[in-house]
């Protein structure tokens, strides 16, 4: 494709036939249909088997050609959306998106007719995302659709689209939406200039682009939102952020955001304020809980006994007279366990991938303690940090806090609640370091904003709603 970036269309139908043959060498999808118009003067067709509608193109597009009046030009025929190019590697770009080329003899200008075939799927409710109330559409690997359904709820020209092509290969569409007059200028600019930057030869998911854009690609904490909801999205974009939409995955990527942010869930808008807001702040318990409950009881059992009441602390003793291993370890075993139980769910098929889930963990909880390799208490500890994992509403966000969590025990096991404290320490020194495309990632609570604290501790009405 690069040869071509600077070759123009000669109007010589041979010489630019020979050239697309060359290009198109070993693609035999890639279908030349040679044809005379109705003035006799030769012309070809190039396009795509399956990416191009060929029906249309025979009615739409072909008969008029052949049926159309001395010295007309083909952009006359009644098709919409049709342009004219001159670079050769606008053709070849536009023949493997599913546009068919019409060029004839003569003349310089080759034409593009937007006559896309792919297949792609209805919208569906998002199954990572689902909500008891909301709207049950999302996105889907097609670009026009994404951008339609975002439109369908936006129904103002402020809504800026600019759309960009990424990928030597697989030429990915890559579409930029934010609100004009909402976005603040300064964060477009650096967005632009970011993707303007970023050098990448495939793009197969939003992943690709989100790992060249962020600003330290080497932390655990999230710096974007990935969601399949319009709806998410939506509400994003009337907060004055920018959102990142790809052709070819669900998945688009929304930014700046900050660690409150990915505790948030969109069905805290959609009932009643009181229970969102009792959800919300279970959420961010749960979440502290997901980090630090086995790290704690490690620490705890190992070094600080006096701390737990004295009938629990014989309870828990007795639980634990048979066991070979330090709470340490016994965490460990559980927690490797569990996360290799959760990943075997997500990759077995899923009709068989939960039940497999839950049996298996039934299953080996009651065999390690029946047969004295870690004590009952340990199990209600890691079920209850399995279950705050499951309350984050961002995948991404329970990635860190699952990855997080076994540094965080180690060194409780090695330093008692002194390296708990260490861990949480080393962490909220690097969150209040961290930012997302200038937003500092722990912000609205540092640095302190009252006005926007209140979405944080609070949810507000519309009304009074800050954007």
């Amino acid at each position: 494709m690069s040869t071509l970036e600077k070759t123009l269309l000669t109007g010589k139908l041979i010489e630019d036939e020979a050239t697309l043959r060359t290009t198109f060498a070993g693609c035999s999808d890639v279908i030349f249909h040679s044809f005379r118009t109705a003035c006799q003067t030769t012309a070809l067709c190039v396009y795509c088997v399956g990416l191009c509608d060929t029906d249309r193109l025979e009615r739409h597009v072909l008969e008029p050609l052949m049926e159309m009046k001395r010295n007309a030009e083909p952009t006359q025929v009644p098709m919409a959306s049709s342009k004219t190019i001159l670079a050769l590697s606008q053709a070849v770009q536009a023949v493997m998106e599913g546009q068919a080329l019409i060029l004839i003899d003569g003349e310089v200008p080759g034409t593009l007719y937007p006559l896309y075939q792919v297949p792609s799927r209805t919208p569906e409710e998002p199954a990572a995302e689902s909500t008891v109330r909301g709207s049950r559409d999302g996105f889907t690997e097609s670009l026009s659709t994404n951008l339609s359904l975002l439109r369908m709820r936006i129904k103002t020209p402020a809504l800026k689209l600019q759309m960009r092509t990424m990928g030597e290969y697989t030429g990915t569409q890559v579409t930029l939406a934010y609100l004009e007059g909402i976005i603040d200028p300064k964060l477009l600019q650096e967005v632009e200039a970011r993707l303007a930057q970023l050098k990448v030869q495939d793009v197969l998911e939003s992943q690709y682009i989100e790992e060249g854009i962020i600003d330290q690609r080497f932390s655990p904490f999230p710096q974007m939102i990935a969601t399949e909801r319009p709806d998410v999205v939506t509400a994003n974009l009337l907060e004055g952020k920018f959102a990142l939409l790809i052709d070819g995955t669900p998945f688009s990527l929304i930014a700046p955001v900050t660690l409150f942010s990915m505790l948030q869930s969109p069905e805290d808008y959609y009932q009643n304020m009181f229970m969102s807001v009792f959800v919300r702040w279970l959420r961010y318990i749960f979440y502290a809980l997901s980090l630090l409950l086995p790290s704690a009881y490690v620490a705890i059992t190992t070094f600080h006994q006096e701390m737990v009441p004295t009938v629990l602390l014989l309870s828990i003793a007795k639980a634990r007279e048979e066991i070979p291993f330090p709470a340490l370890v016994e965490a460990l075993i559980m927690e490797i366990s569990f996360e290799a139980l959760r990943e075997a769910g997500i990759r077995l098929p899923k009709q068989v991938g939960a039940a497999v889930s839950i049996v298996g963990a039934l299953i080996i909880g009651q065999a390690a303690t029946t047969a004295g390799i870690v004590s009952a208490p340990m199990i209600i500890i890691v079920a209850i940090t399995g279950i705050a994992s499951f309350m984050i509403p961002r995948y991404a966000a329970s990635i860190a806090a699952r990855l997080l969590r076994f540094p965080i025990m180690l060194m409780a096991g090695t330093l008692g609640l002194i390296g708990v404290m260490l861990g949480v320490i080393l962490i909220v020194i690097h969150l209040s370091s961290l930012r997302s495309f200038g937003t500092p990632y722990l912000s609205p609570a540092t640095p302190t904003s009252a006005q926007k604290l209140k979405d944080v501790w609070w949810r507000p009405t519309q009304e009074n709603k800050s954007r």
